[in-house]
């Protein structure tokens, strides 16, 4: 196994960013999917432009993982109000951490995870949170193998379908 490396991304990265949201994005949720809300969603809310304004943009952090010179995934966390669920209280979320299809399993998502916690206890974060799909079998194991728990749920509008959206934390 290869070693991953794990850096900041900046304005520069934008386009590489944007891009790697939209095909990661793309290939963990096509095939459970219509197209019509596929499209919609990426044509509509995940658009390259607006991809490209979160990189850079205050209160968002963004981590390109690499194998080599090819960037394998990336994680984007945000320092946002908390849902009220999770109350006040010093804590930041993860808004998005993908690993490009070929490299999953290849141990992406953990050393970007890994280095999400290391970010979040450098900012004094008490809880670390994210949001799932109730249908995200996969990723739902590898957040609670990294002892997050669910707190709650929302609605996450895919094109025109409703999705639910598992809410879960970890305390630092």
């Amino acid at each position: 196994m290869s070693t991953i490396r794990i850096e900041e991304a900046t304005k520069k990265d934008a386009a590489l960013i944007a891009d790697l949201s939209r095909q990661t994005f793309y290939d963990s949720f096509a095939a459970d999917n219509t197209q019509e809300d596929m499209d919609k969603f990426l044509n509509e809310q995940f658009t390259r432009e607006k991809l490209m304004e979160e990189v850079g943009a205050e209160g968002n952090i963004f981590l390109l993982a690499y194998e080599g010179d090819e960037a394998v995934g990336y994680a984007r966390m945000r320092e946002s109000p908390n849902p009220v669920l999770l109350k006040d209280g010093p804590a930041i979320e993860i808004a998005r951490i993908y690993a490009v299809q070929k490299s999953i399993g290849k141990g992406v998502g953990s050393a970007l995870m890994q280095q999400c916690i290391e970010i979040a206890k450098q900012k004094n974060a008490r809880v670390i949170w994210l949001g799932v799909w109730e249908k995200n079998y996969k990723a739902i194991a590898f957040y609670s193998k990294w002892g997050f728990e669910q707190f709650g749920e929302h609605v996450f509008m895919l094109g025109n379908d409703p999705q639910t959206d598992w809410l879960m934390k970890k305390a630092l």
